[in-house]
């Protein structure tokens, strides 16, 4: 299991905190029900930072028929929708929301050419509320498939992720299953399919980043 590289300033900080409180409670407040205390804020701090900037491996199984989860997470959305950023007509939406125990690392659902990568900043309503896709702070990614397909997705931040880190740009090549980005704290992404594509995950289902199949081209 590793460590994402997004983690290690929080870790530092963590460990910091830690230090700081320890130290204090040895020179101040040496009880013994304060020392134990101490330790128990200590490791429940470290087994959190750790637990929630874990990376680990996925194994994907690269089709070009397919369309894999963009990160781990429960679906909570699937209907036809109006896309009006980019491609301005409709599409089929499926959301993934992270919550703070999952983890928090980003795939792209297919491979292929990057062809539009936009940040938006904004609000930070929570990840389920309508109006988050368009309104929170957020970023949109465009992949174009070898087939000529395209398949927008949005890292959207919720009401306590504050930091949304992205790695392409435009005109990159990327492989479907490969790493993309990261959102701290829990919040939720959003995939718009064609709409002559098939749906391959049902509502209330939990889903694994790049593992995941959640629907087939035509």
């Amino acid at each position: 299991m590793k460590f994402h590289k997004e983690g290690y300033p929080t870790l530092l900080a963590a460990l910091l905190f830690i230090a700081l409180v320890n130290i204090s409670i040895y020179k101040w407040l040496n009880y013994p029900i304060v020392v134990y205390l101490g330790y128990a804020l200590s490791v429940f701090v470290l087994v959190t930072v750790l637990q929630f900037f874990r990376n680990p491996a996925r194994i994907t199984i690269i089709d070009g028929n397919t369309i894999v989860s963009p990160a781990d997470g429960k679906v909570v959305v699937i209907e036809e929708v109006y896309e009006p950023e980019y491609f301005k007509d409709k599409r089929i939406q499926v959301s993934v929301f992270m919550s703070p125990i999952n983890v928090h690392a980003n795939r792209f659902p297919i491979g292929g050419l990057i062809k539009y990568v936009k940040y938006h900043a904004g609000l930070y309503l929570v990840a389920w509320h309508p109006k988050s896709s368009t309104e929170n702070e957020r970023t949109t990614v465009v992949v174009e498939h070898t087939n000529k397909e395209q398949i927008l997705f949005r890292q959207i931040a919720g009401a306590l992720a504050r930091r949304i880190v992205y790695y392409c740009k435009e005109n990159d090549k990327v492989e479907q299953g490969g790493e993309f980005g990261f959102i701290k704290f829990g919040s939720r992404v959003d995939i718009f399919l064609p709409l002559t594509s098939k749906v391959c995950v049902n509502l209330e289902q939990k889903t694994r980043g790049g593992e995941t199949v959640i629907g087939t081209f035509s």
